[in-house]
């Protein structure tokens, strides 16, 4: 829709550095469609509807024509440059606002870097279990992990506009301090160095940490409803929490977020799927894009022409008018990500 201001994007990981060969460009492109593996011979993972969407609409933002052969686009990439096609869809996509959830550094931009190339705000997300384990790589003793922890979280939450974490299940308590430190046993004997974070109580302590600093906190379980204790117990604490589950629990997501009043969700690929379920004020636009920069021009006008037939299906039948539905795309794309992380306040 012509008009809206700068959207927000409230979930990506940031793009690669350097030029990409055909293979490595198709291999992002392959997880950004959901396959492993190279695609089937005589193919290419341009034969999906995210690779559609990538010849549609991110050509003419390096002056190419739309839907040019992918060979074409791919040449123009490596003519122009990493840096220079980087710039170009980044600022070409419409996002004025970046929460990024950081990546090993070095393999992906940071929140300052997206931020410096795009001409954009962005924003650090901190996920919880990275953070442990950087701190389990670090500590001799049970006793130290759980200080260090803590130190973490603490400074983490000075700078961090949200922390993330992809707990699967979290009930409605916290746990208590003896079952945390059983826990950190068993994993600080067991892990190898690098490995990730498998005990739930620890998952459950981070969460419940993380809530009690304030600050929203992204749940990417991929089931929504077996965080539903969690999401009941945490009403008033004054925490904001946003849930960013897998296909196809959009709905239940959106379902859960009506019913709390703490509790948010992100609107999916399918907006028709969760815009029904929910206030419009509780749903928010995320790319997910991770790896490539065309892939946050994809998900902005995917998740605009998505919307806009909705609220025009929507005017049609005399539901709302164009006014109504310029507002509920404009709520959904900014305005309650800017409520929600206090972005207005925040600081770049």
């Amino acid at each position: 829709m012509d008009g809206l201001p700068p959207l927000i994007d409230q979930y990506s990981h940031g793009a690669v550095h350097g030029e990409l060969g055909l293979g490595s460009f198709e291999a992002h492109l392959a997880t950004a469609v959901g396959a492993h593996g190279p695609a089937p011979a005589g193919t290419s993972y341009f034969d999906s509807f995210t690779g559609l969407a990538l010849r549609r609409w991110c050509p003419p933002l390096l002056g190419l024509e739309p839907h040019c052969p992918p060979a074409r686009y791919l040449a123009r990439r490596r003519e122009v440059g990493a840096f220079t096609a980087g710039r170009l869809l980044l600022r070409g996509s419409g996002i004025g606002t970046f929460l990024l959830e950081a990546g090993t550094p070095g393999e992906l931009t940071s929140a300052a870097e997206l931020g410096a190339v795009a001409e954009a705000r962005a924003h650090e997300v901190v996920r919880l279990e990275p953070l442990a384990e950087q701190v389990a790589d670090t500590s001799g003793s049970v006793d130290s992990f759980i200080g260090y922890t803590a130190e973490a979280l603490y400074a983490a939450a000075q700078h961090a506009t949200a922390f993330a974490s992809g707990a699967v299940y979290c009930d409605g308590h916290a746990p208590e301090a003896g079952e945390v430190r059983r826990a950190a046993d068993r994993w600080l004997r067991t892990r190898r160095p690098g490995g990730s974070l498998v005990e739930p109580a620890l998952v459950r302590h981070l969460l419940w940490s993380a809530v009690a600093t304030g600050l929203p906190v992204q749940l990417h379980g991929p089931d929504p409803q077996r965080l539903a204790p969690f999401l009941r117990a945490t009403a008033g604490i004054g925490a904001d929490l946003v849930l960013l589950p897998a296909s196809p629990h959009h709905r239940r997501a959106a379902q859960l977020a009506a019913a709390h009043a703490h509790v948010y969700a992100d609107a999916g690929p399918r907006p028709d799927e969760t815009l029904p379920y929910a206030p419009f004020g509780k749903l928010l636009f995320s790319s997910g894009a991770r790896g490539l920069p065309e892939l946050y021009v994809t998900g902005v006008r995917s998740f605009l022409r998505a919307v806009g037939r909705l609220v025009r299906e929507w005017s049609e039948e005399g539901l709302c008018g164009p006014e109504d539905g310029r507002r509920i795309t404009e709520m959904i794309a900014s305005g309650t990500a800017r409520r929600v992380y206090r972005l207005d306040a925040a600081v770049t």
